[in-house]
């Protein structure tokens, strides 16, 4: 049977991949298990490395990279946005606040699902709203937990510090006054898949008025009930 796609490049890096999933592999290796050229098979796992789909062990070998379990998280988290509508809900209930889940995408954080206040002054995100990852509570829990080097990258310009995030790594959870907005405060938690990474931050946001100035001792306990639930949601779908 012929696997050929017919795009050449994309059939070489599959076989790249393909040559790794039985274990990490050395130059030499990847170009007896893929039967291409040295320069092709370095080239193409440099280029896979570059997207983090290849990374390098302490050796020095070729493995699979963390952006390809990533993607395969987001592939099962169908089950994470067919929970948000009602979990989001009952957030927004207990606290009177609109609640929000967000997803990083790159360098910013896209609201994929939300449980707007019915009524009154509120914070209005709508779903598909991309806003910066370096600002606001939930952009905080979606960099917090990240490895070093992206972190590094991410607190440049970013409105709250390392030390921040090291709190927030302690306590579970985040809040921002006035920080992506004057007059604007939130909490928000984060939701982990089965394997503990973080997939997605719940949120409650609204004005500084009813937030004060310290949001989380008003609504940590419910927006860190609303992430656990989440998660526990996930875990559900991955052991069926």
């Amino acid at each position: 049977m012929d696997n050929s796609s017919g795009v050449g490049v994309l059939d070489k890096a599959a076989l790249v991949l393909t040559a790794l999933e039985s274990g990490p592999a050395t130059l030499a290796g990847l170009v007896a298990g893929t039967g291409l050229a040295r320069p092709t098979a370095h080239r193409l796992a440099v280029a896979l490395e570059h997207h983090r789909l290849v990374a390098r062990d302490l050796q020095g070998r070729f493995v699979l990279g963390p952006r390809l379990a990533e993607l395969s998280a987001a592939a099962g988290e169908d089950r994470l946005l067919a929970t948000a509508g009602p979990v989001l809900a009952r957030l927004r209930d207990i606290t009177g606040e609109s609640a929000q889940l967000w997803r990083r995408q790159g360098d910013h954080r896209v609201c994929v699902a939300a449980a707007e206040r019915p009524s009154g002054l509120r914070d209005t995100i709508p779903v598909g709203s991309q806003l910066t990852m370096r600002a606001g509570s939930a952009a905080q829990v979606l960099l917090a937990w990240e490895d070093p080097e992206r972190m590094h990258r991410g607190l440049q310009n970013a409105a709250f510090s390392a030390a921040a995030l090291s709190g927030i790594r302690r306590r579970g959870w985040a809040q921002s006054v006035g920080e992506r907005e004057q007059g604007v405060a939130s909490v928000s938690a984060p939701v982990r898949s089965p394997g503990g990474r973080i997939v997605a931050a719940v949120s409650v946001s609204g004005p500084l008025e009813r937030l004060s100035r310290q949001p989380g001792r008003m609504h940590a306990p419910a927006v860190l009930a609303a992430a656990d639930r989440l998660s526990e949601s996930l875990r559900r779908a991955a052991a069926e």
